[in-house]
């Protein structure tokens, strides 16, 4: 259709676009796909089919209809886009639909759109507005009626997040069902057992630090286990499971925030802005405290070394996020030519000379072979003193947390929590009795909340350090296990989970001006410390020394 042909046939004859030939379509939408709502679909479909072949002007040449889909943006609906190609490739003169609200919530959309139609040739008919873009004035009033429509669905948002954030306040349990090992009822998880086994082996053996994600994957897959889909339970999923507090019985939410209603561009929330506490009526748990912390201790491990090394984590590789360059503090990354159990050519180099190039760093690469010796060594010097080792690291626990006494803290802070509810309560009653304005009650208020949420912070943390101090003898019975367990091995092999055990970092400096040696700092859990010293050649001195008494003794 010429669009400007026909305005001037309207304005010069008075007939209407009913009176003219025209080859007509229409667009009907849903946001839901709840029955009523279908329902109320096919009432749009069998309006628009009567309505326009009644006309004897008009011929009904296409129907474009999306189900189950918001209007605040247009993105996802398939059939509208479909519309707006068909319209540029000449196939009809003039789309009917309903009202604005159904055909776009966002103003930005309803202008673009009706502006390509009418590039294209095309009018459209918003029925119950009263709104023809065939007329001249129908933007400016397409602009206030979108804007209407657009207000209303920002309120309509609003509501819903208050709602959302008043249910998460009550311990309402939020999201789907499809969360393994549990199933929702009423707003309440109810474990299923046959998952729950699923999901307690997945801590088992993550916890022990010798199996990775993908390792763990494949042994699920082996014993049966498939997702909700038949398929394979992948690694992304179970990166997901670990560090879900539900399954040791905690209510978690306001996870994540909505920032932008029209994008949905969503804000993942810090840990401290979370609704975050045990609650094992509504979340029974699937795993024990101490099996999920040492799970996602473990799994904080990797996740720091991952992001620093910008690799994925194997298993094999004893000493992620262990060694430290001591001149810029900067971990080393593990380089292999191959990749072979019995290869050595592996070895750790500092992540800042990768980057910034040899000369950025005096230190050099270290032979992972040497690396695994030198710590056999440190470790097997423990063996003939594990219980004087274990009252150390019992001590050195204790140092951490010496002086702390949480309970009288944790009662300072629950005194202080009750002081600001009772003020809050108290400047509702003045708004009530009309002695405090709102403008007034509302800043003294968020006030009042901005306290409470650094109190209620605060005693999440004193309550964290106290239940840490009431699991340090557990903790010591299980290091002298882990110590016991491998010297009483035959092999003592290094793994993920002794190093783990054993180790918290192993810095490395450059001692000498020729930068032929390294000294190599190894801090253990204990709280204790070895030095040990390499060479640029990969021998450690000790080696060279026995090379050079062997020589001697050759000559002689």
């Amino acid at each position: 259709m010429d669009i400007y042909q026909t305005r001037n046939t309207i304005k010069a004859t008075g007939k209407t676009l009913a009176d003219m030939p025209l080859r007509v379509v229409y667009y009907a939408r849903v946001s839901t796909e709840k029955d009523e709502q279908l329902n109320s679909l096919n009432n749009q479909q069998a309006y628009y089919e009567n309505f326009i072949t009644a006309n004897d002007n008009w011929q009904l040449v296409g129907r474009y209809i999306d189900e189950g889909l918001s209007a605040i943006t247009t993105t996802k609906r398939e059939n509208f886009h479909t519309m707006i190609a068909d319209a540029k490739s000449g196939n009809f003169d003039f789309v009917i639909t309903k009202e604005i609200s159904r055909f776009a919530r966002n103003t930005l959309d309803s202008i673009q759109f009706t502006r390509e139609l009418l590039n294209s040739g095309v009018a459209v008919w918003f029925q119950q507005d009263s709104i023809n873009t065939i007329d001249d004035d129908s933007e400016m009033r397409l602009a206030i009626m979108s804007s209407l429509a657009q207000e209303e669905s920002r309120k309509l948002s609003s509501r819903i997040r208050f709602g959302h954030s008043q249910a998460i306040k009550n311990g309402v349990v939020m999201g789907n069902s499809r969360i393994y090992g549990y199933d929702k009822d009423n707003g309440k998880l109810v474990i299923n057992e046959n998952e729950a086994d699923m999901v307690r082996l997945i801590y088992s053996l993550y916890a022990t630090g010798d199996y990775s994600t993908p390792k763990i994957e494949k042994i699920l897959f082996e014993k049966g286990y498939r997702n909700f889909k038949g398929g394979a339970i992948n690694r992304n999923v179970l990166r997901n499971i670990i560090p879900n507090p539900k399954y040791k019985g905690y209510y978690c939410g306001n996870k994540v925030k909505v920032v932008d209603m029209f994008t949905k561009k969503q804000k993942f929330l810090a840990e401290d802005e979370w609704e975050l506490y045990k609650d094992h009526d509504k979340v029974p748990p699937i795993v024990g405290e101490e099996l999920w912390e040492k799970a996602n201790s473990v799994f904080a491990a990797r996740s720091e070394a991952i992001k620093s090394r910008r690799t994925s984590y194997k298993t094999g590789n004893l000493f992620t996020g262990k060694i430290v360059c001591a001149e810029h503090n900067t971990p080393f990354y593990m380089k292999a030519r191959k990749i072979r159990k019995d290869d050595d050519s592996v070895t750790w180099v500092c992540s800042h000379r990768i980057k910034n190039g040899k000369d950025s760093c005096e230190t050099y690469g270290i032979k992972e072979k040497e690396l695994v010796e030198i710590l056999t060594e440190v470790l097997s010097g423990l063996s003939s003193s594990v219980n004087d080792i274990c009252d150390k690291y019992l001590h050195y626990l204790k140092t951490a947390n010496s002086g702390a006494d949480f309970e009288s803290d944790i009662k300072t802070v629950e005194s202080s929590i009750a002081k600001i509810n009772d003020k809050k309560d108290k400047l509702l009653e003045l708004n009530i009795e009309g002695r405090l304005t709102n403008a007034e009650f509302e800043k003294r208020n968020n006030a009042c909340n901005d306290e409470l949420h650094a109190k209620e912070q605060e005693l999440k943390q004193l309550h964290k350090k106290r239940d840490g101090r009431a699991d340090q003898n557990k903790n010591i019975l299980k290091f002298k296990n882990e110590l016991l367990g491998y010297f009483s091995s035959n092999q003592q092999e290094l793994t993920p989970g002794i190093v783990n055990t054993f180790v918290d970092k192993i810095y490395v400096t450059p001692s000498d001006e020729d930068n032929q040696t390294m000294q190599l700092k190894i801090c253990l859990n204990t709280g204790d410390s070895t030095e040990s010293t390499v060479r640029r050649s990969g021998y450690t001195i000790k080696k060279m020394i026995e090379a050079q008494e062997r020589q001697m003794a050759g000559s002689l």
